[in-house]
């Protein structure tokens, strides 16, 4: 394995180091539908078992898989990943949800922690669920009760699972000091 750092603290296992149930989690990942080895993963291929596991719910989550529109689920990322302040998804995400056509002011206020509001109603119930939910607070009952009607409970598991997954992308990146923009070795 390299002794050297590549992505923040994390030295990234060469291919040709890897053992094999290793190899198979890269080749599963990178002959899947991703079709390459994002973020997490970089870390996450040293337990093949985990890639396995983590894959599909990643998967779950790329644009048309889920029942929530990409605006939605960058809202729902940008809060989580600001919560756990962690540089390399946060600064992903931040770019993201620009790309999607939330306003650059508001994407950035989020990331900010400060107060933003939605005139699309799917869009401030997702935003409400995840300031909620990341700040540690109660779920009131009138935003239950608005979210069960405008988003379904579909999408209500979509919004928490998806909070979930960035929690363990998040604290990962930060347990390896993993900065914005790292490219890691090239592959």
């Amino acid at each position: 394995m390299a002794e050297t750092p590549t992505f923040g603290r994390y030295a990234e296992i060469p291919v040709d180091q890897m053992t094999p149930e290793q190899r198979e989690g890269y080749r599963f990942l990178i002959d899947g539908p991703r079709g390459r080895l994002p973020g997490p993963y970089k870390v996450w291929v040293h337990n093949p078992k985990l890639v396995r596991a983590a894959a599909p719910l990643g998967n779950h989550f790329t644009p048309g898989q889920s029942s929530l529109s990409e605006r939605e689920r960058e809202i729902a990322v940008v809060v989580m990943t600001s919560k756990w302040s962690s540089a390399y998804p946060a600064a992903a995400h931040e770019k993201r949800g620009k790309e999607v056509g939330l306003p650059a002011a508001t994407v950035e206020a989020m990331v900010a922690g400060l107060p933003v509001s939605f005139t699309d109603p799917r869009e401030q119930v997702v935003y409400e669920m995840a300031i909620a939910l990341a700040g540690g607070r109660l779920v009131s009952q009138g935003l239950h009760d608005r979210a069960v009607k405008t988003l379904g409970h579909e999408s209500i598991t979509d919004v928490i699972v998806l909070m979930g997954y960035y929690t363990c992308v998040s604290l990962t990146m930060n347990f390896y000091a993993v900065p914005a923009g790292s490219p890691g070795l090239a592959r």
